[in-house]
């Protein structure tokens, strides 16, 4: 069984807020064939649904943001479940708005609702980053965040939101690169594909020549000005300088 946690605040005047993209995902997931209708558990709206054969909970914690672990938690302790089976999405600043990113356990880079789930559920489950931008200054961030997302935004939120719950399977069978390579294109990006590394070709090293035969293929030798080979070398050339 797997656990998609959207968080979001709760409150109608908070509905649209850029904050609240992870209600917004799990909202379009739960709108798919064969998830039944939202109902209150775990201190959350709940769903209960079926993914690529896989029993799904998708839950919108109703304890606002800060306290979103409490809800996630509780679900999770519920079913005996540990962190691997959780994954969440969520509001992502330090990404461009349209952009989506997942990986397994990493920081919280601020977010106080990522803060929480840590506390509450470990640190090692999935995390779906869907990208809002960032106003450019901290004193920003804020009203940003809890402002609600322009009309302008639409161009690009509702079709992430639509691909990513078209693709939900496999977000379920972690075909993570699939799934990015799926989001990009709906927002009409390029597929993140792994750019080939050049080959290093390896610098020939110059072979090391004895005083000898630098001397017979014209170089400049070092030559020795004493001792037994520097005597042997005045016998083979002459005895001529430079």
């Amino acid at each position: 069984m797997l656990i998609i946690a959207g968080l979001g605040n709760p409150g109608s005047q908070y509905a649209g807020n850029r904050h609240n993209i992870g209600f917004m995902a799990v909202d379009a997931i739960q709108r798919r064939p064969g998830f039944s209708p939202w109902s209150k558990k775990f201190k959350s709206l709940i769903s209960e649904g079926e993914l690529a054969g896989e029993k799904v909970l998708l839950i919108k914690p109703q304890t606002f943001m800060n306290l979103s672990g409490e809800a996630v938690g509780e679900a999770m302790r519920f079913y005996k479940l540990g962190p691997e089976n959780i994954i969440a999405i969520y509001d992502e600043l330090d990404l461009p708005a349209a952009k989506a990113r997942i990986k397994t356990g990493g920081g919280h880079g601020g977010h106080n609702g990522v803060k929480s789930l840590d506390a509450h559920c470990g640190r090692e489950y999935r995390r779906l980053r869907l990208g809002i931008g960032h106003p450019g200054a901290k004193e920003l961030v804020h009203n940003h965040v809890l402002g609600d997302f322009a009309k302008v935004d639409q161009t690009w939120l509702s079709p992430l939101l639509d691909a990513l719950a078209d693709n939900a399977e496999m977000l379920v069978k972690a075909e993570d690169s699939q799934l990015m390579n799926k989001l990009a294109l709906a927002v009409g990006g390029k597929p993140d594909e792994e750019k080939p590394k050049p080959e290093k070709k390896p610098v020939a090293k110059p072979a090391g020549q004895s005083h000898i035969h630098q001397a017979r293929s014209g170089g400049k030798p070092n030559l020795p000005t004493s001792g037994p080979m520097a005597e042997m070398l005045k016998k083979m050339f002459g005895g001529k300088g430079e």
